[in-house]
């Protein structure tokens, strides 16, 4: 028997799935309130080799909806608080760290080519674009997450292709900005038709009274970060139990497609 902590993984995949799972690496740009659950499923799954992309740190608004959001937590690196507690989990998990913004300027820095997998949960829509495209040119395989705000319905959400995909406002526009980069690969994403507007309008977010830390250096300087939400055209309302769910999306289907590739078939009944 393998590691004890992932016992009733083997029990459902057999050696070799758990085996490879243990073996695969995953690269995840985005460890919010998609991305930081789907993190946690890899590690509880028994995927041995991570890598975490997000140049942000907790802010105080995300504690409704992303996993390493704590109090104490507030003001750190995103990347560094779910690193550890993904090894609280996992002790002997690699994971890597990597608080960095994907951009035009950084894209060709993160060597996809070394891992099987890539994993969008960015919400910056050139970035998300960016990465989708260079991902298709690489021959990853690639999953990535549409819009999870304005949404309720748990059950409304699905996996398609991002070609085949509908109703979905944000898959619409990366679709249409894909085209203009010429991309034409494959990729598989998570997404909902709902839309709510947002209820209320008012927020201090991206204001001069915004709730995102401040980060200084040891002269006591304040560090300039990316304040991603001064940054949004719209602050838009979102809940756990969907961002939630599309980060468990993407983790299954990393999941599904290591336990198909090690000769395991799941079956309909």
């Amino acid at each position: 028997m393998g590691n004890p902590a992932f016992h009733r993984n083997e029990l459902l995949l057999g050696k070799a799935g758990a085996a490879a799972l243990a073996e695969t690496r995953v690269i995840l740009f985005g460890v919010g309130g998609v991305g930081s659950w789907c993190a946690e499923a890899l590690i509880r799954s028994g995927v041995g080799h991570l890598t975490l992309v997000d140049n942000d740190v907790v802010c105080v608004t995300n504690i409704n909806r992303q996993l390493q959001a704590t109090v104490p937590n507030i003001g750190r690196a995103k990347v560094a608080a779910l690193k550890e507690r993904l090894l609280d989990i996992a002790p002997r998990a690699d994971i890597d760290a990597v608080q960095k913004t994907y951009n035009l300027e950084s894209k060709m820095d993160f060597g996809l080519d070394a891992y099987d997998y890539v994993i969008d949960a960015i919400d910056t829509l050139s970035h998300k674009v960016s990465l989708i495209a260079l991902a298709m040119e690489s021959g990853a395989t690639l999953y990535s997450a549409m819009g999870a705000a304005c949404k309720l319905d748990a059950t409304t959400i699905r996996v398609d292709s991002i070609w085949e995909s509908y109703g979905c406002k944000l898959a619409k526009v990366v679709r249409k900005r894909l085209r203009r980069w010429g991309a034409s690969g494959e990729c598989l994403c998570v997404y909902s038709e709902e839309f709510l507007e947002s209820y209320e309008s008012d927020t201090a977010c991206g204001s001069e009274n915004c709730f995102c830390p401040k980060q200084y250096d040891e002269e006591g300087e304040e560090i300039p970060s990316d304040v991603w939400c001064s940054k949004k055209a719209k602050i838009n309302g979102s809940m756990v139990h969907i961002t939630g769910q599309f980060g468990f999306h993407l983790a299954g289907l990393v999941v599904q497609d290591v336990y198909q590739r090690a000769g395991r078939h799941s079956s309909r009944i």
